[in-house]
């Protein structure tokens, strides 16, 4: 008689309640920990770096403009993909988004006129916009989130930091131009293949329903609500408007008007922030703490990168993989630690990170620039660290629609802080070269005159937007109606006593964000 095949059933049940989900969780943290640097490292404009081997008859300013179009589309594709991504789920946007760069990447090697070269680096700003919030939600969906959550968070970090150095190493030495377009095909492939595998085993696993993620996977929790999507298309007009800022100043705008202009997109991304949030002081604080970040990490290492090279009297870029990997593993390790952190103490946690990044601008300005590079250990790692710290508290507090809003302000604030320094840089080089006695050294000065004047200026930012969170924080838990006190922390972790509000619908709750896992993501 034969045997009813019922261990192999539950042999095989096994391993897709177990295994399947735990290998999931690991492809997804590879994934993150290779994807987010890609998405980041298509920003940079490097195009400057190669241009004596462009071909004759292309115009630099041309040909560098068209470069430039990457971060653009980059903050215009967030808030999109944001809203595809609690549509259609992680897994098949990050497929899409990597194989848009996948494509970019191999078609880079025949880029041959600057209308191509645009086209291309369009597409690298469409598929690294489509990265950044699918991976974000990929980790949050996951049982292990705890974990991966930190481990996003510092690899963005790490990746804002590093991702100037990380777009220029290819070019070391390089014997064509077209590697701006693709420098790093091999690491692209491998995410793409790690994007297949993930699809792959999160159809498995039935849709996500069964890997323990809770209301994250539900249908209810998907739905993107009419609340959701306008903030999301709120978000877009600031990354509208900074988009066509950043194209127009190519056109020789004078620096005042850039830094103006920048300046008025930067006050109304912080006013965004705090008016467009239905998440209360988690949302807010989300928000104000992806455009400090986004402001300052990037557009300040980037001024540091190429003060240091060695054309300019540093270390060049050997000497800075020291710094760079030792603050790629600090922010990782503070998100992890800030992840542990009890979600009462969130708020002053998020605070804490701020203030780090503050410190890593003032050290910014004491040590740069240095011949050595080793001592730059410390403002690079004060840099990551603090962001990371920062954003790992801040998304704890905060629901997966508001988590999303803050990212679609990050983009367009880094492109902002971009035109702030370049506007401070330039001014300062034309003051440096007006002089009777300009040389050499005139034009080094001026380019360390602007980025100390650059860390200051961002310095007081952050701490003004610290103000404004922390001011707007208080005023809406001191006027929160029907509060009562309880024996333990606040639910949104905001609030300085031990209150809660009344037993009703959260905003996140009428909205379809899925408030309840707050405390666990």
């Amino acid at each position: 008689m034969a045997v009813p095949p019922v261990p192999q059933t539950r042999a095989a049940v096994a391993f897709r309640a177990v295994r399947v989900p735990l290998l999931l969780d690991v492809v997804v943290g590879l994934l993150t920990a290779v994807a987010l640097p890609l998405a980041v490292v298509a920003i940079p404009n490097t195009i400057s770096v190669v241009a004596a081997l462009l071909p004759p008859g292309v115009q630099p300013v041309e040909m560098m403009r068209a470069h430039g179009l990457a971060l653009p589309a980059m903050l215009l594709t967030v808030p999109l993909a944001a809203l595809a991504v609690r549509r259609f789920r992680a897994a098949p946007i990050l497929v899409a988004g990597l194989t848009l760069l996948a494509l970019a990447d191999g078609a880079g090697g025949y880029a041959d006129t600057t209308t191509l070269v645009g086209v291309l680096r369009v597409l690298h700003g469409v598929g690294a916009g489509m990265l950044v919030p699918a991976t974000l939600v990929a980790v949050a969906e996951r049982p292990s989130r705890k974990i991966l959550v930190p481990l996003w968070a510092g690899m963005l970090s790490a990746g804002l930091l590093a991702a100037q150095a990380l777009a220029l190493w290819p070019l070391d030495e390089a014997s064509s131009w077209r590697l701006t377009l693709q420098p790093y095909p091999l690491l692209t492939g491998v995410a793409l293949a790690l994007a297949a595998v993930y699809l792959v085993l999160w159809l498995l696993t039935g849709d996500g329903t069964e890997d323990g993620a809770g209301d994250l996977t539900d249908a209810a929790a998907r739905r993107v609500s009419p609340a959701e999507r306008g903030r999301l298309g709120l978000a877009a007009i600031p990354a509208a408007g900074i988009a066509v800022l950043a194209v127009g100043t190519t056109f020789d705008w004078a620096p005042t008007l850039v830094v103006a202009a920048a300046a008025v997109a930067v006050i109304a991304m912080v006013g965004l922030g705090a008016v467009a949030t239905a998440d209360g002081p988690g949302g807010r604080s989300i928000a104000f703490t992806n455009v400090a970040v986004g402001l300052v990490v990037l557009p300040t290492a980037a001024q540091t990168t190429y003060v240091e090279l060695g054309g300019l009297g540093g270390p060049g870029l050997k000497g800075l993989w020291l710094p760079f990997l030792v603050a790629a593993v600090v922010a990782v390790a503070a998100a992890i630690v800030a992840g542990l952190v009890p979600e009462a103490q969130c708020r002053r946690i998020t605070l804490a990170g701020l203030v780090a990044i503050v410190a890593g601008l003032c050290a910014i300005r004491l040590l740069v620039p240095e011949p050595d590079g080793a001592p730059l250990v410390v403002p690079f790692a004060l840099l990551a660290a603090g962001s990371a710290i920062a954003l790992t508290s801040a998304l704890r507090l905060a629901g997966v629609g508001s988590a999303l809003l803050g990212l679609s302000l990050c983009f367009p604030a880094v492109l902002a802080g971009f035109l702030l320094g370049t506007g401070i840089q330039v001014n300062r080089l034309q003051e440096a070269t007006r002089a009777a006695d300009a040389g050499r050294q005139a034009v080094v000065d001026g380019f360390m005159d602007a980025l100390h004047l650059w860390a200051l200026v961002g310095g007081f930012v952050v701490v003004g937007i610290m103000v404004i969170s922390s001011i707007l924080a208080r005023r809406t838990a001191a006027t929160a109606d029907g509060t009562v006190p309880v024996a333990g922390p606040a639910r949104d972790g905001a609030h300085d006593g031990p209150v809660v509000p009344a037993p009703t619908p959260s905003p996140e709750e009428e909205d379809g964000s899925p408030a309840d896992h707050r405390r666990d993501a």
